[in-house]
């Protein structure tokens, strides 16, 4: 009977954490898990989504019900690793907390997931069902990994998904979309002492700015897990010296979407108010960088439920059931489901401490959650 100690545990996560997946490189990771599932006989497929970035699929079982569990592959950035109390890429432990960066989003969760699926086969524990496993690659900027796997039909017959997000007092059933724009104002350069020689780009770009915040921001719709639809200008680039009128202005915004005003509404909305700018002189142009609709399901499942009772046995936690401002790779691969559809976020880890200095993931929690796991694709497949 297989059954993997903590040490073996704590030494894939390890493996993992060493191996630097920062916005690129997944393929090394792709790889590890690869070899790893070989050792036990599991035949995985590597699924090219750029000519640098994979996605990985493995399988246990056969039939229904398709359960679908799945966690990315990149990590952000250290960023300045001078700040971090010891290397970012060597998992270390301290006062019960196991440090590094992707320890909590979501390396954690992606090594139960793959050894759960290696102890169910081993043990043939699976009594009926389908168990495919979806690590993808570019989670962190924009969703390509997941987008593919959509797009070459892995999600036609999952008849259950949860992402192992970090997340281990809640389960997340819904959660906002999240739509990027790069807006581009072109003028004409001048000197500043006489700027009707030229055009200022800048000008007309922030009075469609602030129009379209105060109409997104201010539209009164409201959904009633998620709340209102948030529009954030965060970058703005424009001139290149202080007497000089500027040719070129740029601004990147963020739309965190909902079922009531998406995505497809909003970028409709940018169109149609760049157009009227440019019908007065102005030179503005739209263009959708990243576009990740929001998932909205009622959260009302037998999974759910079970999840619930598996998190007081194992954490001794009441977990709560919530909507998430944050996005997930369910935005892509819930695309062509309802809300009746069983989904859950649901992971070792906080979702507070994704991204910061010092990301660290609880031990015990790291441990639990794959007998949570475990139990959970039992008792669905039972």
């Amino acid at each position: 009977m297989k059954q993997f100690t903590e040490e073996e545990k704590i030494k894939i996560l390890s493996d993992l954490i060493a191996i630097k997946s920062v916005n690129e490189n997944e393929i090394e990771v792709a790889n590890y898990l690869k070899d790893l599932f070989a050792q036990y006989g599991i035949e995985s497929t590597i699924v090219p989504v750029t000519d640098t970035r994979v996605n990985l699929v493995a399988e246990i079982g056969s039939g229904k019900p398709v359960i679908g569990i799945s966690g990315h592959m990149d990590v952000v950035s250290a960023g300045d690793e001078t700040e971090w109390t010891s290397d970012p890429f060597t998992l270390t432990e301290r006062d019960g907390k196991l440090y590094g960066r992707g320890t909590n989003d979501m390396k954690a969760g992606l090594v139960n997931l793959a050894l759960v699926m290696i102890e169910l086969k081993e043990n043939n524990t699976l009594a009926n069902g389908t168990v495919r496993f979806m690590a993808t690659t570019g989670e962190e900027v924009g969703g390509a990994g997941s987008k593919k796997l959509y797009d070459e039909g892995y999600m036609e017959d999952v008849e259950y998904l949860w992402v192992a997000e970090p997340s281990h007092d809640t389960i997340i059933y819904s959660h906002k979309g999240s739509l990027n724009l790069r807006i581009t104002s072109i003028g004409e350069a001048a000197h500043s002492s006489m700027p009707d020689q030229g055009y200022n780009a800048i000008n007309p770009l922030m009075k469609y700015l602030l129009e379209m915040d105060e109409k997104l921001n201010g539209d009164e719709r409201k959904n009633e897990v998620l709340d209102k639809l948030v529009m954030s200008t965060t970058i703005f680039n424009a001139g290149n010296q202080v007497n000089s009128i500027p040719e070129k202005a740029v601004a990147e915004i963020n739309v965190r979407t909902i079922p009531e005003f998406d995505n497809e509404e909003v970028i409709a909305l940018f169109n149609t108010i760049a157009d009227t700018y440019n019908q007065n002189g102005a030179n503005i142009k739209v263009e959708v960088t990243m576009s990740l609709p929001s998932v909205f399901t009622s959260g009302q499942s037998n999974m759910v439920e079970l999840a619930k009772e598996l998190g007081k046995k194992h954490l001794g936690l009441d977990i709560a059931v919530k909507g998430s401002p944050g996005v997930t790779d369910a935005s892509n691969l819930l695309r062509d489901k309802d809300e009746t559809f069983p989904f859950m976020m649901f992971g070792p880890g906080e979702t507070k401490m994704a991204h910061k200095t010092d990301e660290y993931v609880y031990k015990d929690y790291y441990f639990a959650f794959f007998d949570i796991y475990k139990e959970l694709i039992i008792s669905l497949t039972k």
